[in-house]
Parts: structure tokens; sequence; C-alpha cells
């Protein structure tokens, strides 16, 4: 760590752009840009870790003794909490600036690509077609519905609308994005929570040998490569709806030289593999962006495709644990309201066990535990049910899963 480091550190300003790990495929990204992202990414903090604590006060000592004043009764839902908190200037003020962020960040991400689209579309082509036969994708697959209504996360047409013929900008500017990451310690390649599973199964599951693994909703590959990587003996597949984001993450897997991987374009609902030919059915951060029906129809398809002793695991944003208070409820359904991600306050509500029991797996079969994430930037871990970097406690992540007989 050198002084500039230490000095950042010691006023706990998040890494720099600079720190996030760049490959062959990776946008070009100027000097002037890197200050932006530097900037956006200390907002965020900033944000998070002093503005927000703004919001439990003003609720105290304002909001809720207003409320009581005026009603005569307290809350009874966190959508009542909501009603009364959207009134308030200070939530208001802080609520804009969240959004505002997210939009810039994601504005900023697409000036980086579109003005160098044209060279980053031939650069995917010519590392795609070092392994075509690992690459599949299919122009006829309906994208769902859950993913077409609405721009995921401010993702200006979602991660699967394309604008060019073999386009890869709204992937690359995923890649770009989720580098800001590097701030919340998810690792140089945005790749930390993916590593944190590996480690854990490799540390509770030493045993455990997969020789195929299959990564639902992969996107770019961040999350896909780790399992590569830990099991470089495996044959790891990653499935996704868009092909956007497919033929970007088969150019950044060939870029980083991990040949035990390929990628197909499916919906996961319906897999299109036969029954029992997975030993580890993954997924990372997708399950909330899917629906309710979706959730059980890839649950009910993982036990499908998962070999006798296979292990079925997600990584998604962690249910209300019990106690949670109406106004921590209010606060870790913002990202449902305002960053388009209409089913995470659904998600926090649904009972992740009966999920698993309903598509066959047995109760005492079931785990659910919390991480640390391998953050990369110097060998150390932060957990991912310590660490709150957002809305309250609520967005800590959690694994869920289970072992099928």
């Amino acid at each position: 760590m050198n002084k500039t480091d230490e000095k950042d550190q010691a006023v706990h300003l998040p890494p720099v752009y600079n720190n996030a790990q760049k490959h062959a495929v990776f946008p070009n990204v100027s000097q002037d840009e890197k200050a932006r992202f530097n900037f956006l990414t200390a907002l965020q903090q900033h944000l998070a870790s002093t503005v927000e604590l703004g919001n439990k006060a003003t609720f105290d000592k304002r909001v809720k003794p207003q409320s009581l004043a005026r009603t005569g009764r307290d809350f009874k839902t966190p959508e009542q909490v909501g009603e009364a908190m959207s009134q308030d200037l200070y939530y208001q003020m802080w609520s804009a600036l969240q959004r505002s962020a997210q939009e810039m960040i994601q504005q900023a991400g697409r000036s980086v690509v579109l003005r160098q689209i044209e060279n980053l579309v031939e650069k995917v082509k010519q590392y795609n077609a070092q392994r075509p036969e690992t690459l599949s994708l299919d122009p006829s697959l309906a994208i769902p519905h859950y993913l077409t209504r609405v721009d995921h996360q401010c993702m200006p047409g979602g991660y699967h609308t394309e604008y060019i013929a073999d386009d890869v900008t709204n992937a690359a500017v995923e890649e770009i994005t989720g580098s800001l990451e590097i701030g919340k310690g998810s690792g140089l390649l945005s790749d930390g929570k993916r590593y944190a599973v590996v480690d854990w199964l490799k540390k509770n599951y030493p045993d455990f040998k997969p020789k195929r693994i299959l990564d639902i909703g992969c996107g770019i590959g961040n999350n896909t490569l780790p399992l590569a990587v830990g099991y470089p003996e495996a044959e790891v597949v990653g499935i996704d709806a868009s092909a956007v984001a497919l033929r970007y993450a088969h150019a950044r897997a060939t870029a980083l030289k991990t040949p035990n991987v390929r990628f197909v374009q499916a919906n996961a609902e319906t897999l299109p593999v036969d029954n029992g030919s997975f030993d580890w059915v993954q997924s990372t951060m997708f399950l909330h962006t899917t629906s309710a029906s979706a959730i059980n129809a890839v649950v009910r398809e993982t036990y499908r495709v998962l070999t006798s002793g296979g292990l079925m695991l997600h990584v998604c944003p962690a249910p209300y644990p019990p106690g949670t208070s109406l106004f921590e409820q209010f606060m870790g359904n913002w990202e449902t309201f305002n960053n388009n991600e209409p089913f995470l306050g659904v998600l926090h509500k649904m009972d992740q066990v009966e999920w698993m029991k309903s598509a066959g797996f047995l109760e005492r079969n079931l785990l659910q535990f919390g991480l640390s994430v391998a953050s990369n930037n110097d060998n150390k871990s932060q957990s991912l049910v310590d660490h709150s970097y957002g809305h309250g406690v609520l967005t800590a992540q959690n694994a869920f899963g289970a072992w099928k007989e």
C-alpha cells in the first residue's frame, strides 16, 4: 500500500477507479472519465455512510411524532412509514440524490462505451472467433417479460436491448459501472461474491468436486469465471437470456484465459439441459430480477437438472430477519420503488425454505448462511452480512440452497 492509499484509507475513501482490474475487452477509460468515476463512487459512499443516516433521525424525531400527534396511532406497515417519510424534505433530498447518483453512474458508463462501441464490437468478435464452439446464441429466444417491462437498476434498455448488430453496449456498461463496486469491497473484477462462494464451499465441503457447474443468470460472466478458476477440472456453463451479455461474457472469458467455461442463451425457467446433468447449479444476484412464478420455475428446473448429491446455491438479497422494524423494511425497499427493481421488496418477504421444499428438496438438506466477500484488494474478506453498504441492514447478502438426495 502506497502513501496515497494509506491516506485514503485513513479518511475512509473508497479505492480509486485505477485499482479496478482490466482485461483485453474492457473499454478504454480516459483520465477524466476515471476522475468522474472516482467522484461518483465517493458520492455513493458519502450518501450511504453520512447522508442516509439522517433518515433515521428524521423518522424518530420528526416524522413519527408528528404522525402520532395527527392520527393518534402508530404505524402498522412499512407502506404507512413510506407515505409519511415521502412527505419529509430531508428524505426527499436524500432519495433524490441517491437516484441521481445511480443515473449519473449509468450515464457516465454509457458515454465511455458509446464513443468506442464499434471498436468494442470488433474486439469482442475477434475473441469470440477464437472459441466459437463455446458460445451458443438463440435469436428466437423470447426475453422474459420481467426483463422487458422495466430498465433494471436504471440501465437504459435493460441488460438485453441491442442497438446495433452484434451489440455489447449494455454489457460493457455493466462491466464499467460494476467496477465501481470495488469501493464496496466487491473484488477488482466485480467477482468477490462468487469467489466467496467458492472459498466457503472448499472450507466447509472439501470433498465436493463438481464435474459440471451451471451458472444461471450469468450476465457478463464476472461471477461465472470464479467457478471455473476455483474448480479447473469442471465444465462450467453460464446461461442468460441476453445475447448482449453473453457475447461480452464469452469474449471476456477468452481474454482472461479461462478455457473450461462456455455460454448458452436460454431462459432459466426452461433449461435446455438433460435431467441430472449438473453437480452444482448457482446464481448470484439473479433471482430479484425475476418474479414469484419465475423463481418457483427456476427452483423446480434446478432440482430437475441436478444429479443425486448435487448442490443448488443462490446468492441474493437477504429476507427480512425477525424483528426487523417497519422503518428498516421501508428503507430496505428503496430500490424496489426508486431503482427499477420491482421484485426486490417481494423477495425480502418470500419464504425461501418453502421454495426449496416445494421443488422437491428435503428440509434436512437445506442451507442458508452469510458469506465473506473476497475483496481482492488486500486479501482480506468482508462480511456480506455485517457489511451494510446501502439502505440499512436489509441490503446485506445471503446464500441459500440445498443438497439433492
